[in-house]
């Protein structure tokens, strides 16, 4: 993503131009930055969710209002992430305290 470095506003890309969504200001693309990129079509799980199989939920608050769809553990660990817009409730992401399994709940 690329912002306008005139207004701050978010860019689209319009031909070999990046062309500012708020004020129109524009500039040639950089394709060599749009490598560093993650663009909504190549963005996986992996780079929205900690999915790492060593990564620290221990010490997280617990819930036991939830079951485990791979052992039936009714206790996981969760993390709170607001993956949506402001007025849109936060997702919960679980890691099962028995298995390690993971998953996410949007309420």
């Amino acid at each position: 993503m690329q912002f306008c470095d005139d207004c701050g506003s978010m860019m689209k890309a319009d031909g070999d131009r990046m062309v500012c969504t708020n004020c129109e200001a524009a500039t040639d693309r950089d394709r060599d930055r749009e490598a560093e990129f993650i663009t909504t079509e190549s963005q996986i799980d992996d780079d929205v969710i900690e999915s790492s199989k060593d990564a620290n939920f221990e010490g997280k608050p617990k819930s036991t209002d939830v079951v485990c769809d791979e052992c039936g553990t009714q206790e996981a660990w969760y993390t709170l992430k607001q993956t949506a817009s402001a007025d849109e409730p936060p997702t919960r992401f679980f890691k099962c305290t028995e298995c390690g399994h993971r998953w996410r709940e949007y309420n």
